[in-house]
C-alpha cells in the first residue's frame, strides 16, 4: 500500500490543516504501519506555476533547454506519485476563500489528458477511479453548510470538483473552521476533527 501526504498551508507549525493532515497519516499507520509514505510540502518544495512552454514541452520530442527538461522531470515525477498511491491526504487551507496556489500548481500537473481524464464521445471521463482520498481541510472563519458565507466557500468545493473529474467521487473530508474567530474556538475546532480523524476507516 502506498500513500501521498500532501501538505499546503504557508503557516508552518501554526497550521491547523498540517496539523490535521499529519493526524490522518498517522491514524492510517497505525493500522497498518508498513505503509508506503511519501511526503510533499508544497511551501517548502514549491511546484512551478503552469506554463505554455510546459505544455508544449509534453507533447515534443525537441531537445528542451535545462530549465525546462527539470520542470517535466519534475510534473512527471509529481503526476507519478498520484499515479501510483492507493491513498492520498491533503492538507487544505482555506486562502481568500479558495486553495492556496502552491496546491493549485500541484493539482495542474495531475490533471493531465490521457494519465487521469480523457475525453470521450459522452465527454470527460475520469481515470483515478478507486484511490482513497482524504482532505484535511481548516478555515479561519465559518463557511460551512447553512451559514451565511457558505457561497463564499471555493476549497473544499473546488477539491471535490477537482477529485470527481479524475474519477474520485467520495473523498472523505474533515474540516476545522473558525480557527479565526478566538483561540477557544480554534481549540473546540480541531478537537472536534481530532475526534473525527479518530473514527476513520483504516481497513
Amino acid at each position: 500500500m502506498k500513500l501521498l501526504h500532501l501538505d499546503s498551508s504557508i503557516l508552518g507549525d501554526n497550521s491547523v490543516s498540517r496539523t490535521l493532515s499529519s493526524a490522518v497519516v498517522e491514524r492510517l499507520r497505525s493500522a497498518a504501519p508498513q505503509i508506503d509514505v511519501t511526503y510533499r510540502d508544497l511551501v517548502a518544495d514549491p511546484i512551478g506555476h503552469l506554463t505554455g512552454r510546459y505544455l508544449a514541452g509534453q507533447n515534443s520530442d525537441v531537445q528542451h533547454d535545462q530549465a525546462l527538461q527539470e520542470d517535466l522531470a519534475l510534473g512527471g515525477r509529481v503526476l507519478e506519485e498520484f499515479l501510483v498511491a492507493d491513498t492520498v491526504v491533503i492538507g487544505v487551507a482555506l486562502y481568500n476563500f479558495t486553495v492556496a496556489s502552491q496546491l493549485k500548481a500541484w493539482i495542474d500537473r495531475i490533471l493531465v489528458a490521457g494519465k487521469t481524464f480523457r475525453y470521450g464521445p459522452n465527454g470527460a471521463e475520469g481515470l483515478a477511479g478507486g484511490k482513497r482520498v482524504v482532505l484535511a481541510v481548516s478555515r479561519g472563519g465559518f463557511y460551512g453548510e447553512g451559514t451565511p458565507h457558505q457561497s463564499f466557500e471555493h476549497a473544499e468545493t473546488y477539491m471535490r470538483t477537482v477529485l470527481g473529474f479524475i474519477g474520485i467521487t467520495d473523498p472523505e473530508v474533515i474540516v476545522a473552521e473558525g480557527i479565526a474567530i478566538g483561540p477557544d474556538q480554534r481549540q473546540a475546532s480541531i478537537a472536534k476533527a481530532l475526534t473525527e480523524i479518530a473514527e476513520l476507516k483504516v481497513a
